[in-house]
């Protein structure tokens, strides 16, 4: 068993638990007390779990669904850094489908400078509202208001997306792992997200560096379905490995 697998299913064992033991593990493993501890060590890094004597304990924000506000303020910087390097993926006069997380709004935020007749479906509440007066042409999906995310769901939203047909779609998770996917913590934005990359030419995941290796509540796509991932910072050899047996381009 590779070393990501392994640390996979350590993962799959603290969602079900919140709390996981050395000696347990190197038993389930067939693997030395040390090798767990190097793992718990990488998903502590990472900020997935917290060590503690003879184990590690589950970070429960790894599976929270945030409010919006807290969102746009958390890694911001790792989100212009994203932002910065869309523009060779996207075209002028390009159509777009853009979810509702901040990161994809900072990447429209960029755009609006750089490109000109752009066309925007969103079921973003916030883009909606600050972008009105941009040079974006925008779209609103409609749908039902959730206002933890400032996002438009339900059947609504879903319909309106199968109307068009788009050149790009521009979307983030709460987490991307190896086993698991690419995956969400609310269903009913999961399912918006689905129906956006369904309709799109491009597929292009907006992914700072700390949704790797992570595993949140919803799995909605398989990596295998994306174009490009654009992160902040250079993945782990692992990571570039795997994308490139998923036939995925990664910019950083």
């Amino acid at each position: 068993m590779l070393a990501f697998e392994r640390r996979d299913k350590i993962l799959n064992t603290l969602y079900r638990e919140k709390k996981v033991y050395v000696a347990n593990l190197a038993k389930e493993f067939q693997v030395t007390e040390e090798t767990i501890r190097r793992d718990l060590e990488k998903l502590e890094k990472e900020g997935i779990v917290s060590r503690t004597y003879g184990g590690a304990v589950l970070n429960l924000h790894t599976n929270e669904d945030l409010p919006y506000q807290t969102r746009f303020t958390a890694n911001i910087e790792a989100k212009q850094n994203i932002a910065g390097k869309l523009h060779p993926l996207i075209s002028d006069g390009n159509t777009v489908v853009a979810d509702a997380s901040s990161t994809v709004l900072e990447g429209l935020k960029e755009l609006n400078h750089s490109k000109e007749g752009l066309v925007v479906l969103t079921n973003s509440a916030i883009a909606l509202s600050e972008l009105s007066q941009s040079n974006i042409n925008l779209i609103s999906t409609g749908g039902t208001l959730r206002k933890r995310s400032n996002s438009l769901v339900g059947s609504l939203a879903e319909n309106a997306v199968r109307h068009y047909n788009v050149d790009v779609a521009l979307f983030s998770c709460k987490g991307i792992s190896m086993t698991h996917g690419i995956t969400d913590s609310n269903e009913a934005e999961s399912n918006v997200k689905k129906q956006m990359l369904q309709q799109a030419s491009k597929v292009i995941l907006l992914a700072d560096h700390t949704k790797f290796d992570k595993i949140a509540f919803v799995n909605f796509v398989d990596v295998s379905a994306v174009d490009f991932v654009v992160t902040d910072e250079k993945p782990s050899n692992e990571w570039l490995r795997y994308f490139k047996e998923q036939q995925v381009d990664i910019i950083f």
